[in-house]
């Protein structure tokens, strides 16, 4: 089973480690990228798709210094490499334009507030992975057991293989 990276993006780093460490057991099968910018993030892009890594999820903070998170979500949602990639933004700081910023043009797969509760973190986590094993056409038999049951329900039966 091939390992999917995560990139989570924070520029305060306790919060980077809280959300890395609500993430952990998702480490069995994917690889977990830390960023403390979106400079830093624009530089792990790029050496995933040089090496054609599957790249599977950011999870991104809004308001940090030099680019904001839905800014940096938008330009990640115009790389055709990075087409298939599920966006979660995070942030307790977003305003209403902000919000519409973040649905229209970075197109986010999720929203989540600060301060957010790990639990629900990983149910969204779990539910986009399943969703982009689907997406990008992977086996998703090697992955069963750790992706959502439900989305891999809805996805297998949409395409044909169900029971």
């Amino acid at each position: 089973m091939e390992k999917i990276y995560i990139i989570c993006v924070d520029d305060q780093r306790d919060v980077l480690s809280s959300v890395l460490r609500d993430l952990r057991p998702f480490s069995e099968w994917t690889i977990l990228e830390e960023c403390e910018s979106a400079d830093e993030a624009l530089d792990v892009l790029h050496d995933l798709e040089i090496t054609e890594k599957p790249l599977g999820l950011i999870v991104c903070d809004h308001i940090m210094p030099g680019t904001l998170g839905v800014d940096f979500l938008a330009k990640v949602e115009k790389s055709r490499h990075f087409r298939h990639v599920k966006k979660i933004l995070m942030t307790g700081q977003a305003t209403h334009q902000d919000t519409i910023n973040a649905i229209n043009f970075a197109k986010i797969d999720a929203y989540i507030e600060k301060p957010w509760d790990g639990e629900k973190l990983r149910e969204t986590v779990r539910r986009l992975l399943t969703e982009y094993v689907f997406d990008v056409g992977m086996d998703p038999l090697p992955y069963r057991s750790v992706l959502d049951p439900d989305t891999f329900m809805a996805r297998t039966r949409s395409a044909g293989f169900s029971d």
